[in-house]
């Protein structure tokens, strides 16, 4: 799920995933449009109780084509490539252009910034997140559209069969069974997912050759290839998991 807390328009997602041991690691990217400021929530599915520190974010200011290179190892069509370019407050971290904060469950959005908050009738809408814990990036909003460089972070998983990618929209603090996707899907996944990746296109070569794996700062391994796997039009309004009893939200 991605989440806004205030109106927003949103193009060109693009999301990242590796699995290493008991984590993943998430980079996410897209180009937005707000009038003032606003925070981005991704829910994250960690093990239950997990603590504060639990999520380590990485700062990719220096590395904002990060998307930019991984697209030069994908062998991409003429046609998909034109497509798709009380307590104490939560601690919170300086991640370049950003402040993130790690929620580790939904109570703890009482200790956010009350601008940045979510309503309990929104959550209600939401029960399969319950015991998820939150990943929250405040944005600064203006009225022209804007790139910000990638939101990178490494959590725990609490099903390490599976790569898990925020895709479910709520965008105006409503949540529909349908909607538009604008989304590209990059992972780096081992032998145990390759019964999975049926309908994803792997680079011709391993990441170290497209990518600048001392700028992506551990979170690419340079001796994988990458896959890739564009998600357009009107789809099932849910979150994308690669692996067992996984699956990505259906064409409408």
């Amino acid at each position: 799920m991605c989440f806004f807390t205030m109106s927003v328009a949103v193009a060109d997602t693009h999301i990242f995933a590796r699995g290493s041991n008991g984590s993943q690691y998430l980079v996410y990217s897209m180009a937005f449009t707000a009038a003032g400021e606003l925070a981005m929530v991704l829910p994250l599915p960690v093990p239950r109780n997990s603590p504060e520190d639990a999520v380590r974010f990485i700062n990719l200011e220096r590395y904002a084509d990060f998307f930019a290179d991984m697209r030069l190892g994908i062998p991409l069509t003429r046609s998909v490539d034109a497509v798709s370019l009380g307590a104490p407050p939560l601690q919170v971290h300086d991640v370049g252009c950003f402040e993130a904060s790690f929620v580790p469950k939904i109570a703890d959005f009482d200790r956010l910034d009350e601008r940045f908050r979510i309503t309990d009738e929104v959550w209600a809408q939401l029960p399969i997140y319950r015991d998820y814990g939150f990943a929250v990036f405040k944005l600064k909003g203006k009225s022209t559209r804007q790139n910000v460089h990638p939101m990178a972070f490494e959590f725990p998983r609490r099903n390490p069969e599976l790569l898990y990618f925020p895709t479910v929209h709520i965008h105006d603090r409503q949540l529909y069974s349908v909607a538009d996707f604008h989304h590209t899907l990059y992972c780096q996944a081992g032998a145990e997912f390759s019964n999975y990746l049926d309908d994803w296109r792997r680079s011709d070569d391993i990441a170290s050759t497209f990518v600048d794996i001392d700028r992506a700062q551990g979170i690419v391994d340079p001796n994988l290839h990458c896959w890739y796997l564009p998600l357009l039009g009107r789809r099932e309004n849910a979150d994308t998991f690669v692996g067992k009893n996984g699956g990505i939200p259906a064409a409408v």
